[in-house]
């Protein structure tokens, strides 16, 4: 066990000593390794998407002196990446193909109906002009119509291809967001 230890906090001290404290599990009660002890590779990933990120951002806000930890929320990140993963697990799209792009019935229930109430108007409002596409929300009782739409021809089966999931995950304005929501800084 000692020696899968000092493995891990070798590996997690190549990334910064902010992860490696981060990373260090020692202190758990009755956590004894019953298998083999391993000198390859030790495994990187977190186990847990949501749990992967905020480790990273803890990481982060650890690593800059100017974290203003009265500021800093983490609970509000994890409700951010509930939200993500309710809106991209759990909600129905169906998608009809309109002139130019596509127009989306994005619906759910109970928590996945909040969840697209809060991140599809959000995330509209951050891509409307990017790659000059028109994003457009028209919010349901059910949920929300997505349409974006282009007027470069070249780009309508890009749009069309992506479908609902694919046009929220364009951006690369997320991980800044979710550093930022932790700071206490951005909120949607």
């Amino acid at each position: 066990m000692i020696r899968t230890t000092l493995l891990i906090l070798g590996l997690a001290l190549s990334a910064g000593p902010a992860l490696a404290q981060t990373m260090d599990h020692s202190h758990h009660a009755g956590m004894q390794h019953s298998g083999p002890q391993h000198s390859g590779p030790m495994p990187t990933m977190p186990g847990q998407d949501a749990f992967g990120t905020i480790q990273e951002i803890v990481g982060i806000l650890e690593a800059d002196p100017r974290t203003d930890w009265s500021k800093v929320s983490i609970g509000r990140l994890r409700e951010h990446l509930v939200d993500m993963n309710e809106v991209t697990l759990r909600a129905t799209s169906t998608e009809m193909p309109v002139d130019g792009g596509l127009r989306m019935a994005v619906t759910g229930t109970g928590r996945t109906l909040d969840a697209i109430h809060r991140m599809v108007p959000a995330h509209a409002a951050q891509m409307t002009g990017v790659h000059g596409w028109t994003w457009k929300v028209e919010p349901q009782a059910d949920g929300a119509v997505l349409t974006v739409t282009t007027t470069d021809p070249a780009q309508v089966a890009k749009v069309r291809a992506l479908g609902f999931i694919g046009l929220m995950a364009q951006g690369a304005h997320h991980q800044e967001h979710h550093l930022a929501m932790a700071r206490g800084e951005l909120v949607h």
